[in-house]
């Protein structure tokens, strides 16, 4: 599974080369990258392993595998996902969180997490933003008391387009 990580930032680090290479108005000294869900376990990882970016912002992404597998209502995705439960995988989910990379860069990083997602407990998000706050990484989270795995509510939109810089 950690050589499909890997293989999946490739995957993306190769389209962008295809685009800064394409498109000429592209500022390769002020591109982010942004995910949520899955993606935001991407910008997770990508935030251990390039400083490519100049922002990475995070919705509602797994930070560390081994509590995100004890804290969720899909359990069954966790061990489908991996072909085993976390006794059997440890070392397979140590080596795909990426709470374990050993670098994080010193990369602006926005965090946004919702109290009702029972698919990533809140907790993920500010495990995360607690790393990076000790590693006085520049860092800011946005938190929704009241939203789950998705943003839905048009009021709560609103921050999210208004934090950025």
């Amino acid at each position: 599974m950690a050589i499909g990580v890997g293989n999946r930032m490739s995957i993306l680090m190769k389209g962008l080369d295809y685009a800064e290479k394409t498109f000429p108005f592209i500022d390769k000294n002020r591109e982010a990258a942004l995910g949520g869900s899955y993606g935001g376990y991407m910008v997770n990882w990508i935030l251990g392993h390039t400083n490519r970016f100049r922002c990475l912002v995070s919705h509602d992404g797994m930070f560390n595998a081994e509590s995100a597998y004890g804290t969720t209502e899909e359990l069954w995705f966790n061990e489908w996902s991996s072909r085993a439960t976390l006794e059997q995988s440890r070392s397979l989910s140590e080596m795909v969180a990426p709470r374990v990379c050993k670098r994080i860069q010193d990369t602006d990083f926005s965090r946004a997490r919702y109290q009702l997602d029972y698919r990533l407990d809140v907790s993920q998000g500010f495990d995360l933003f607690t790393t990076l706050q000790r590693l006085k990484v520049p860092s800011r989270m946005l938190y929704f008391p009241d939203e789950g795995h998705w943003v839905l509510k048009p009021q709560n939109s609103r921050p999210l387009v208004q934090n950025r810089e």
